[in-house]
Formats: C-alpha cells, sequence, structure tokens
C-alpha cells in the first residue's frame, strides 16, 4: 500500500494546474479525427535482417526512432495517433517473448521496452519529446489505458484486485496473462488518476479505454472529471459496441456503451468490424442510422470511430483480400464519422509472422514460445514494422483519404442519404452539402458480381456523364435512375 500510496501523490506533485486546450475533443466531435492505432514497440523497429523478429543485435521501436515516421503518417492523411499501452508489462504467466502490452504492471511509470537506451533523455522525457514532435506536425495523441493489471501487479498488490472465494485473483474470459481490477476499490481508483496525470504530463490529448465496458458507471464519471478540471479539451474514447452485450467474466460489471456515453466518453467503436459479416445493404445503412440518431440523443455531443479494422480483427487481406480492404478506405473517407485503422492497414499488411508460436532464443517473460495472434498486429513480441505489399490498397489509401481531406465540409457537414437499390447485397448512399453531391456503392457480396443495378436518384437526367472517382465499370444513367455493374466486392463513388 505504501508504495501505491507514494506513487499516486508524486503523481499529484508532477500534475500541473493548468493544461492548455489542444482541440482533440472538438475535432472528434466535429468527425474531423483520422486515427492510426499503433504499437510503439514495433512502428518503427529496424528489421535489418528481415527475418520478422527484432533480434538482440537489431533496434526495436522506440518514443526516439518512432518520429523518423511521423511525416511519413502526416502524410497519408492521419491527425490522431492511437499509441497502444506505454505502461510497464507483466512477465508472469505472459503471452509472447516481450509480454502483452495490455498485461499492465505499472499504472504510474512508461514501459523500458519503448526507450532508447542510448539516449540521455529520461523515460519520461522521451515519451513527451515523442508527443511534442506529434504535435509539431498537427498530430494528435491518444493513450491506450489497459483494463487489467498484470499477474505480477497482482503478486505485489493483491488489494488492488478482484478475488473468488478462495481468494485466488479472477482471470477474465481466455485473457491468461492479466487479472480483474476491484473498480470498487479507492485504490484503484487512485492509481488510474495517477495514469492520467502521468499521460497529462507527456502532453497527450486523449485517452483509449481498454474493455470499458467493464468498469462502473461511476468509477468513470469521477475519472473523466477529474481529467477535465485539468482540460477540458482532453478526449475520452470506449472501447465499447453496441454489439458487446456481456462482460468477459461474471465477477466483471458490465457498463453499455450507452452508459458510457453518458458518464462522460465523447464516443465509442460502432459495430463497424461486422462488415465483414454483413450480407445486405441493410446492414449496413441501418447501423450508419442508428449511429446518427444515436449521437444526438446526449445533452453534450458524441460521436463514433468507425473501426472497420483493429488490433483486435483480422487482416482484411486475409479475410478477403484487396477488395475489402479498398471498400473500407473508401468507406472511412465517405462516412459522417470518425476514420480508423490500424498501422499496417494502409500498406495492405497480412500480420502473418513466420515464426508464429515457435520457440524462441531469447524471451524477456516466463513464455519461451514467439505468441501471436493470427493475422493481428504483433502485440506480444519484439516484431518488425508494420507493412504490406499491396500497391492496389496503398493507392486506394492515398487516393480515398485525400478526397476525405479535400471534400472535408462535404463528409462532415454533409447531408446522408440512403439510396433504395434492387440488389440485397448492394448498398448507396448520397452525401450533399452545398449544392455538391456524391454517390456511394458497393457490392457487400465477396463472390458474385451484380450486374444492372438500378439506383433511384432524382434529379439525373438521361445520358448525364458522371465523374468517376473511384471503380470502373459499366454506368448508363436515365430520368431519374443510374444502372451500375458492380464486381465481387467492388465499391464505386460518383460526383454527381
Amino acid at each position: 500500500m505504501n508504495k501505491i500510496l507514494l506513487s499516486v501523490l508524486m503523481c499529484f506533485i508532477l500534475s500541473s494546474a493548468a493544461y492548455a486546450q489542444d482541440g482533440l475533443r472538438t475535432m472528434f466531435l466535429k468527425n474531423e479525427a483520422v486515427i492510426c492505432g499503433i504499437n510503439i514497440r514495433n512502428f518503427n523497429a529496424k528489421d535489418t535482417n528481415g527475418n520478422g523478429i527484432i533480434d538482440n543485435d537489431e533496434e526495436s521501436g522506440n518514443f526516439i526512432n518512432a518520429v523518423e515516421r511521423l511525416d511519413e503518417i502526416k502524410a497519408s492523411g492521419v491527425n490522431v495517433l492511437h499509441v497502444l499501452p506505454i505502461t510497464p508489462v507483466g512477465k508472469l504467466k505472459a503471452l509472447g517473448t516481450a509480454g502483452s502490452l495490455y498485461a499492465i504492471a505499472d499504472f504510474g511509470s512508461i514501459n523500458h521496452q519503448l526507450v532508447d537506451l542510448t539516449s540521455q533523455m529520461t523515460p519520461m522525457e522521451q515519451a513527451k519529446y515523442f508527443v511534442d514532435e506529434c504535435h509539431k506536425r498537427g498530430i494528435k495523441v491518444i493513450i491506450d489505458l489497459p483494463s487489467c493489471g498484470a499477474y505480477d501487479l497482482f503478486l505485489t498488490n493483491p488489494e488492488l484486485f478482484i478475488k473468488d472465494k478462495k481468494q485466488l485473483s479472477i482471470v477474465p474470459t481466455d485473457w491468461t496473462d492479466v487479472r480483474l481490477l476491484n473498480t470498487e476499490s479507492q485504490d484503484v481508483l487512485n492509481v488510474h488518476k495517477c495514469f492520467v496525470d502521468m499521460i497529462m504530463d507527456i502532453g497527450a490529448d486523449g485517452i483509449r479505454a481498454d474493455v470499458a465496458t467493464i468498469k462502473p458507471f461511476v468509477f468513470w464519471q469521477e475519472i473523466i472529471n477529474y481529467s477535465r478540471e485539468r482540460n477540458p479539451e482532453f478526449l475520452y474514447l470506449a472501447e465499447a459496441s453496441d454489439s458487446w452485450r456481456e462482460p468477459p467474466s461474471k465477477y466483471a460489471v458490465f457498463t453499455p456503451y450507452d452508459k458510457l456515453l453518458e458518464a462522460g466518453f465523447d464516443g465509442y467503436y460502432g459495430s463497424f468490424f461486422n462488415l465483414k459479416d454483413w450480407k445486405t445493404s441493410n446492414e449496413l445503412i441501418e447501423h450508419i442510422k442508428f449511429n446518427k440518431k444515436l449521437l444526438t440523443s446526449y445533452a453534450d455531443d458524441k460521436s463514433v470511430i468507425m473501426a472497420f479494422t483493429t488490433h483486435d480483427e483480422l487482416s482484411p487481406i486475409i479475410l478477403r483480400g484487396e477488395n475489402l480492404s479498398v471498400m473500407m478506405c473508401w468507406l472511412e473517407a465517405t462516412l459522417p464519422f470518425n476514420p480508423y485503422f490500424i498501422d499496417g492497414f494502409q500498406y495492405g499488411d497480412d500480420y502473418i509472422y513466420p515464426w508464429a508460436n515457435t520457440k524462441a532464443d531469447f524471451t524477456e517473460t516466463d513464455d519461451d514460445y514467439y505468441f501471436v495472434h493470427r493475422g493481428k498486429l504483433d502485440i506480444f513480441n519484439y516484431s518488425r514494422r508494420p507493412y504490406g505489399n499491396s500497391d492496389l490498397v496503398k493507392d486506394n489509401f492515398q487516393r480515398a483519404f485525400y478526397f476525405r481531406k479535400n471534400n472535408l465540409d462535404l463528409i462532415t457537414k454533409g447531408t446522408f442519404s440512403p439510396i433504395k437499390t434492387d440488389k440485397p447485397s448492394v448498398f448507396a448512399y448520397t452525401r450533399t452539402y452545398q449544392g455538391e453531391t456524391i454517390l456511394v456503392v458497393g457490392n457487400l457480396d465477396p463472390k458474385h458480381s451484380q450486374k444492372r443495378v438500378k439506383l433511384k436518384v432524382s434529379g439525373i437526367k438521361k445520358d448525364e456523364v458522371l465523374e468517376i472517382i473511384q471503380g470502373q465499370g459499366y454506368c448508363k444513367t436515365g430520368k431519374n435512375k443510374i444502372h451500375v455493374d458492380l464486381e465481387a466486392g467492388q465499391i464505386r463513388v460518383f460526383k454527381l
């Protein structure tokens, strides 16, 4: 207890009374944030021998070398980085040779794995340096707050955790490397406040709360209010979804997405990750309409991220090849919410690591194997920088987000109007603002093309020529109607 209280006291002392407003919360609520999730540990890792793993004589990703990629990130259209956890990770009952980023071992310090040991700066100074360099380029920074504690933390501070009748720690679902925190404990609330102070002290602009649903309403209300007293523009993004219905353990509370928004969160994860499973246009369109209505039902403004693909989702390249990634690019660029993707998506990374689940020559944990989730960004080992070789995905990502940037008012302020089609798998909608209109039409069927799809669009004239923004194929206009062909999984965008 003394160690915890001392750590909290130090955080309070370091905390400054005032904090400059930087506008991230406002930007997010206006749907102007383009967010990329990154793992500092591999963000700019130097895999010089090309074997996919960072060997002892190679440089892993850290706060200092991460700066080298910021101009590339800025040029891609990203203006917000969601940085996966930067806190120390557990080494016992661990997953992978470096340990899961989400197995938090200390709420009040920086993970030494993310630090450049050749630098004279302290870990806190290096983290602040990275955030400062982001800000110089107009990039805001959200830091991830893990939801559970590492087994290591349970051994040193068992009073922070929920216990069963035998006084044993609780393993939520199959997350074997973490234990459930006791969110009714004042000590747990205090260490979270310590975390908030540390994140604000390095200059970060917001927090993404991992599995926010397993902490109660009043807990988040106090934490968010605590943050807002220091910085009213500090963003809170909940990892929660309208499709999540139950907690990962019978011992955990469950606070649904709508109550989290009521508690003060600015946004949550829409269920856009279900795109891969949706077979009819109605499923996509209804979800868009659901979110538009939901986000206007609170006293304060709210928004949502289009989490089509995250570090918890299989790479769309594995799921359906390049076409699904291309569709995601143009949906993110044309829908009235905040785009979100994970590092590597913009290049078509499949996140396949050839050394996966093989025995390692060296480990920092009690796991002797390179544990990975196949097809997902590695968060367990020192691995290569995220990258892919899909020219098609690269080209569409660049063009889609360039289009969004140059039509920002149309995308963020324009009306959204669904268009009925005569094919169940084909969705269509228009976005209109100050006399400018774009039409987006796509085929959710990944195996079958759709010929001569009929769209009813008022104001279209016979033989009118439409400006093609994305996608090639047959297109014929008649009075108040358009006929188009769509390949399997294809998305097309026109300017009317």
